[in-house]
This record gives C-alpha cells, structure tokens and sequence, in this order.
C-alpha cells in the first residue's frame, strides 16, 4: 500500500545546529583555524561612537569567506544561502532565529570602512600566519605566476584608445574611473606602459584589453600568486593590469612584501620565461640574492642560418668573446683619451672583430654575409642570466619546475571551484578585494584539508 506522509502534528522541537551539521564539514574544519578577533580592533576608529549598533563586522566577514569558499559569487544569493543552509547559521553563529543582513550592506562597508582599513588584507595575512603556525610554510622555494581575469566590461561598449581621454573621464567619472585615475603613477597599472591599449571600457578603463589566450580579445586583470612550493600556501596576492611588465613588477614587490611581514626569504623563486628578462633576474641575483629558477628571456637566437650569440664564447676575464673560428671579439680595439661606458641606450655592450680578421675568414658567410665585422650585442646583465642558464642544467631545476605546477593548479581550482573567471567588482580596488578574498579562501580551504583541527599549543611551537 503506497504511504502518505502527515503533516506533524508536533508544536515544539529540541533542535541543536551542533548536531545537524556533520563534524567533518568543510566549514567546521575552516572555523578551526579562523580567528576573527582582530577585524574588531582594525575596524574600531572607522566606526562611529554614537548612533545605533551596525551589523557586526565578524559576521559580514564570515558571510564573504562562506561566499567565496563555496564559489557563490552573487551577495544576494549568498544571503539566501546563509539564511537557509544550517551548516552556513552555524559557521556564522546565527542560530536558527539569526537575522541575516542584507546584500545592500557588503557594498556600503566595501567601499566604505572595508577598504580605508585595509581590512581584507589584514585577513589574508592572518590567515598566512595560520599557516606558518601550522607548519605549511618552509620558504625553502617560491613560485609566482599570473593569471587573466575577464573584467566586468563589455567590449561593445569600449572605444578606441586613441579617442579616449583622462580629462573627459575627470569630468564625469565614476567610482572605478576615479580609482583608475589614483592608479595612473603606480607600477602596476597606468606607469606599467606607456602604450595606449587598443580599447578602453568607459566604465572600467583600468581593465587591460587583451587578446593573451588566443581567441577572442576580452577586458581583463591579473591576479599574481606568490606560493611557496612546499604546500601550495598562497603568501602574498596582487591585482595589475594584464600586462608582462606589471606582472613582473607585481612579482618583486610580492617578494619584498612578504620578507618585510613575515620574514622569509626563499632559497630560489621558479616562474616562467615571462619572468626571465635581464633586469628582473639581475634583481634576484644581485639584489636579493636569491637563485632564479626561470628560463632565459632570448630573443638573441637566429634563423636565417647565421651563427646566433650563443655560438660565440664567452671569455669574462679578458672581457672578450671568442668567434668559432677563434678569433676575439672586444668593445674597443684601442685606447681612448676619455674612457668610455660602452653601454648602449638599450643597455648592451657591443662587442666587435677586426674588419681585416672577418675579411680573410672562411665562416663569413655564416657569420656576418651582409656586414663589415661581426657585432655581439652583450646586455650589461648579462651575468646574471648566464647564472639563470647554469642553474636550468641542474638536478635542482628539474624539480623545482614540477612543483612549479602547484601555482597553475591553484589559478585552475580558483576558476573552476571557487567560480572565478570573471570579476563582478569593477575598478583597481574591486579586482583587489576580489582576489584578497579568492585566496584568504584558498588557503582556509588548504588549511582544513591538510589541518582539519587544531594542533596543540606545544605541537605547533616544536
């Protein structure tokens, strides 16, 4: 006979959230190593001392991380979630009576109190040093790397570059195209090029116009990651536009940033070859003495049949090059009155041979057919790319490139898991906080999965 269920008939209930949410839930293993208590004391001068009690700070926080570990992307519909979902009341101590704020009150205190207190990066390094704590970091290798981003833009909206102007933005601007005007000196927006992109949205014109993944050219931001290589660990994250040059000022100022606040310092940093121009590996290695892992940026090889660079010998205690019919190639084949730099306005040496020694050579129609005498351009670097390319011969190198992989493994699961392939936040300011609060959500998700409880006192000091 085929069942029918009733309605109860019961009035009151002994219901406990505790019991109803299973003990192994990903936000039981996240609240283990959340520590909220200082959002309080960063926010406390931006509030007022009079009127009536706001929404409590710690439970907009615990709303966004929800939003962001589950990949719910809309603030409404995370409202409607938290309000439903018994194990989200629990995580945000609601209960079962708790009044959830409204979606109208995230983007008030985001603009408002969230950014002047910088409270989104104060998170994400709170939670960094959760995972120092807990033994995840072992700054014994850095990786960083970039990944694009679509902007809230739309490309049939853009116009040209050449007809756009900052003074007419100034006149009518917005809050993203006020922030893009704050940004126009700084490294990793407007000082990062000086080429005007091809298109600018109006409503977002610090989001970059590119065409990087081959297909269809889009509006787009550049999340860059520090990692160390041990556990995947995000230590430091910055937004830029998506450009090679940002990216890699974004690189160096991660590394400097996350040596002032938490004092590490890796023993080599693994990137790609985007990563492996002259001056950047001169920074690693001279500056900061630090090994590059990174391929060569090389753009000196030839294919027209002629000898490339890297045929020559280089001799660096007579400052010389050696041709491959063992002929010396020097900068200056004579003493000047007044002593010469030698360094061309590109930042390269050139070294040159004797007219009279490629005149009588047999090789010259596979070295120099069409000039006088051979010239070997040297960037001033130049060493510290000879010691990036002596590092990638190393047992070490192999590696360090395939735990490398560990960052693209962290832009994958930040797209497809978490829903990050497009930003709902506009501006440089909303493409910050957007990727703050991505990665203070990837590594709670990190900590619950490798820590999913608390290690005693003793444990984590030894």
């Amino acid at each position: 006979m085929m069942g029918f269920q009733a309605a109860p008939a019961q009035l009151f209930y002994d219901f406990s959230l505790d019991e109803h949410v299973p003990a192994d839930h990903l936000l039981r293993r996240i609240d283990n190593h959340l520590d909220l208590d200082s959002v309080r004391t960063q926010l406390n001068p931006y509030y007022s001392s009079t009127g009536r009690p706001s929404i409590d700070p710690e439970l907009m926080m615990r709303m966004l991380i929800i939003g962001y570990s589950m990949g719910i992307r809309s603030e409404r519909r995370l409202c409607e979630e938290v309000h439903l979902n018994l194990a989200y009341r629990l995580f945000c101590r609601l209960g079962l009576d708790g009044k959830v704020p409204d979606h109208s009150s995230f983007s008030k205190n985001r603009h408002g109190r969230f950014r002047q207190s910088d409270i989104l990066r104060h998170l994400f390094e709170t939670v960094v040093e959760r995972c120092l704590a807990q033994g995840l970091v072992g700054a014994e290798g850095f990786a960083v790397d970039a990944s694009l981003i679509a902007a809230d833009a739309n490309k049939q909206r853009s116009v040209p570059g050449s007809e756009w102007s900052v003074q007419e933005a100034k006149d009518n601007a917005g809050r993203s195209v006020q922030e893009y005007l704050a940004v126009l000196d700084d490294a990793a927006f407007g000082a990062a090029s000086q080429v005007m992109p091809k298109f600018i949205s109006p409503s977002d014109p610090a989001a970059q116009w590119t065409g990087a993944h081959k297909g269809h050219a889009f509006f787009a931001y550049s999340t860059n990651y520090l990692i160390d290589t041990d556990y995947g660990v995000i230590l430091d994250v910055e937004a830029t536009r998506a450009i090679r040059q940002a990216e890699v000022g974004a690189s160096r100022t991660m590394i400097d940033r996350t040596e002032i606040r938490f004092g590490l310092k890796p023993r080599y940093v693994v990137a790609d070859s985007a990563y492996g121009s002259a001056d950047n590996l001169a920074w690693l290695v001279k500056h900061k003495k630090i090994a590059p892992h990174i391929p060569v940026f090389d753009k000196s090889h030839r294919t027209d049949g002629t000898f490339s660079r890297s045929d020559f010998t280089w001799d660096g205690e007579n400052d010389r090059y050696i041709c491959p019919a063992g002929k010396e190639l020097k900068q200056f084949h004579r003493t000047y009155e007044t002593a010469r730099s030698g360094i061309t306005s590109e930042g390269t040496r050139l070294y040159r041979a004797r007219k009279k020694d490629c005149d009588a050579c047999e090789l010259k129609q596979r070295c120099c057919p069409n000039a006088v005498a051979r010239k070997v351009p040297r960037d001033r670097n130049e060493d510290a790319r000879d010691v990036a390319r002596a590092i990638t011969e190393t047992p070490d190198y192999e590696r360090s490139r395939h735990r490398r992989k560990k960052v693209e493994m962290l832009f994958a699961h930040l797209k497809r898991i978490l829903k990050m392939a497009r930003l709902r936040l506009r501006g440089p300011c909303g493409a910050r906080d957007e990727f703050l609060l991505a990665a203070t959500a990837q590594n709670l998700r990190r900590l619950a999965k490798l820590r999913p409880s608390r290690l005693p006192t003793a444990a984590m000091a030894i």
